[in-house]
C-alpha cells in the first residue's frame, strides 16, 4: 500500500506544492528516504520513529520508502516531519487515509511526541485556501496564523497522539482563532526633538509619500532620535498590507505567537551586515533585512560604514521592490518595498563644519568619506537634508508645541489624498503612495504647472539630475502638494522639492 500527503516546500515567500509518498513492501527492514532532500530532511527518519515509539507506535519490520515528489525540488527544513508521519499512519491503517488526503500537513516532531512549530504555516494555509477543498494540519503554536487563511479545515495539533484521535474521532481539537498582535506600546514622540526644524519637515514629507530620506550631520544633532520617531508618523498597515508583511515574518520566524500586526516594521541593521543579512539568501536562504523591512522603514545609521557591496545590493530593490536571489538550482524571490532611511557624518570625525574641532585633513576626509557611497545608491534617495548641531539655547527651550500626533494627522490626510486619487486612476495595487507612481500615472498626476515646469527644467540643466533624479523631484514636488491639500503641483512646490536633491550634486 502506498500512501500519499500533501504538504509543501518554501521557495521565497511561495509555497511549491510537495507530495509525500510513503510505501511498505516486504523485505530486509528498512526506512528509506529519497528526494532530493537536505540534512534537517533527511535526519526526520529518527525524529519520525522516536515519536512513534513515545506514543506506543512501532515502525513493522518492512521495507519502508518515502520519496518527496517532484524529486528534483530540493527540500529543506524540517516541516516535513509530520507529513512522513502521517504518512507512515496512513500506511500501517492507524489514521483513515480518506481524513488526511484533502490537508497540506506541515509540522516538525519532537522526540516525545510532541509537534513543534515551524515556518511558512501562514504561507501555506493561504495556498490551501487557493484551493478547492483545500485544508491544513498544522502545530497548535502555528493555528493562529493559520486561521488568517479563512474558509478552509484547520486542524492544530499539540502533539501526534492529540492529532490520531482528531482524524479517529475519538477526541476533537479546537479550532484556532486569528489573533492580533498588541500594538499598543507606545511611540517615542516627536516632542522631544528641540530645535532641527528642516529636519522634521523633510520627516514629515518622507511619512507623508513613502519616500526615502538621507539625513547628514555631526555626532550628537539627533539623526537617529529622528529616525525613531518615523514609525509614529507612519499609518498602520491596512489589512491586505498586514497579510502581505506577516507572510515574510511567516517564512522568517518572526510571528510572534502566530498573532498578525498592523505596526510597520522599523529594522536597523549594524553596519556589519553582509549582503546575504540585507538583502536575503545564505545556505538556507530566508529573507533579509530588507525584506523583513517590507511596507516599512529600513534604518541605516552610520551609512558609508556599510560595505559598498552590501549597499549596492539594495539598488535594485528600491527600484522594483522585490528581491531576486539567484542560486545554482533556483530562483528564489522576495518583497522589499521599503522606505530607506540613513544617517551619516560629514566626514570620518564627524566635524567637518567645525574648525576647531575638525581633524588636520578636512576636506579631504569629508570628499573620501562620502565617495564610499556610489553616486546610483545616492541618486535612489529622494531627500538629502543636513542636521546641524543644536545649540545650547534650543536646547533650554520648553518642548515644541507640535509632536507627533499633530504631524501624523497631517500625514494621515496625505496619504487619504493619495489613496482617492491613485483609486479614481486605476493604479495597479502595489502603488500605495507618491513614492511608488511612475511612467504614465506619474505624468497625470504630478505634471506641474508652467512656472513649475520651467523651473524644473532649468534645474535639470544646471544641476546635471539624471531621469531618476527628475522623477523623484516630481514625486517629492506631489507629496507636498498633498500635504499643502492642493489638487496642482506649483513651482513652490518644485521648487522646495529640488531644494532636498542639492546634496546628491554638490
Amino acid at each position: 500500500m502506498t500512501a500519499r500527503i500533501r504538504t509543501v516546500a518554501i521557495q521565497g515567500v511561495d509555497c511549491v506544492p510537495v507530495e509525500v509518498q510513503v510505501q511498505m513492501a516486504s523485505g530486509v527492514p528498512a526506512f528509506t528516504l529519497v528526494g532530493l532532500a537536505d540534512k534537517a530532511v533527511a535526519e526526520s527518519r529518527e525524529r519520525v520513529r522516536a515519536a512513534l515509539g513515545a506514543i506506543g507506535l512501532g515502525l513493522p519490520p518492512k521495507r519502508i520508502t518515502v520519496n518527496l515528489a517532484p524529486a528534483d525540488l530540493p527540500k529543506e527544513g524540517s516541516h516535513f516531519d509530520l507529513a512522513i508521519a502521517v504518512g507512515l499512519l496512513a500506511t500501517m491503517g492507524a489514521v483513515p487515509q480518506a481524513e488526511v488526503e484533502s490537508f497540506v500537513v506541515m509540522g516538525e516532531l519532537s522526540l516525545d511526541g510532541r509537534i513543534s512549530a515551524v515556518n511558512g504555516v501562514l504561507n501555506a494555509a493561504l495556498s490551501a485556501a487557493g484551493e478547492e477543498g483545500g485544508g491544513i494540519i498544522c502545530p497548535a503554536a502555528n493555528g493562529p496564523e493559520a486561521a488568517w487563511a479563512t474558509g478552509i479545515p484547520i486542524v492544530a495539533a499539540p502533539s501526534l497522539l492529540a492529532l490520531i484521535n482528531h482524524l479517529k474521532g475519538t477526541g476533537i481539537l479546537p479550532t484556532p482563532q486569528p489573533q492580533l498582535a498588541d500594538d499598543a506600546a507606545p511611540l517615542p514622540d516627536l516632542r522631544d526633538i528641540k530645535g532641527q526644524e528642516a529636519p522634521k519637515r523633510a520627516l514629515e514629507i518622507t511619512a507623508a509619500g513613502g519616500h526615502n530620506l538621507l539625513m547628514i550631520g555631526p555626532p550628537g544633532s539627533g539623526k537617529s532620535m529622528l529616525a525613531a520617531r518615523l514609525p509614529g508618523l507612519l499609518p498602520p498597515l491596512e489589512p491586505a498590507e498586514a497579510l502581505e508583511l506577516s507572510m515574510v515574518q511567516s517564512v522568517a520566524g518572526e510571528m510572534t505567537g502566530g498573532r498578525l500586526s498592523r505596526a510597520r516594521p522599523f529594522r536597523q541593521p549594524h553596519h556589519s551586515a553582509s549582503i546575504a543579512a540585507l538583502t536575503g539568501g545564505g545556505l538556507r536562504a530566508r529573507p533579509g533585512e530588507a525584506s523583513l523591512a517590507h511596507l516599512g522603514v529600513l534604518f541605516l545609521d552610520e551609512l558609508p560604514e556599510f560595505q559598498r557591496a552590501a549597499l549596492d545590493s539594495l539598488r535594485q530593490p528600491l527600484e522594483t521592490g522585490r528581491i531576486l536571489v539567484a542560486r545554482a538550482n533556483h530562483h528564489v524571490s522576495y518583497p522589499a518595498r521599503f522606505q530607506l532611511v540613513a544617517a551619516m557624518n560629514p566626514c570620518r570625525c564627524g566635524h567637518l563644519a567645525e574648525p576647531a574641532q575638525a581633524c588636520g585633513r578636512a576636506p579631504k576626509c569629508a570628499v573620501d568619506y562620502q565617495a564610499r557611497i556610489s553616486g546610483p545608491m545616492l541618486d535612489r534617495i529622494d531627500l538629502h537634508v543636513d542636521v546641524p548641531a543644536v545649540s545650547a539655547a534650543d536646547l533650554a527651550r520648553p518642548p515644541p508645541a507640535e509632536g507627533t500626533a499633530e504631524v501624523a494627522a497631517r500625514v494621515a490626510a496625505a496619504r487619504a489624498l493619495q489613496a482617492e486619487r491613485l483609486k479614481a486612476e486605476g493604479a495597479p495595487p502595489q502603488v500605495r503612495t507618491n513614492a511608488d507612481l511612475d511612467g504614465n500615472l506619474l505624468a497625470r498626476v504630478a505634471s506641474p504647472g508652467a512656472e513649475g515646469q520651467a523651473l524644473l527644467t532649468s534645474a535639470v540643466e544646471r544641476l546635471r539630475l539624471t531621469a531618476r533624479g527628475y522623477h523623484r523631484v516630481l514625486r517629492v514636488a506631489r507629496t507636498l502638494a498633498d500635504l499643502d491639500g492642493r489638487t496642482a503641483v506649483g513651482r513652490l512646490h518644485i521648487a522646495e522639492a529640488l531644494s532636498y536633491r542639492r546634496l546628491a550634486n554638490a
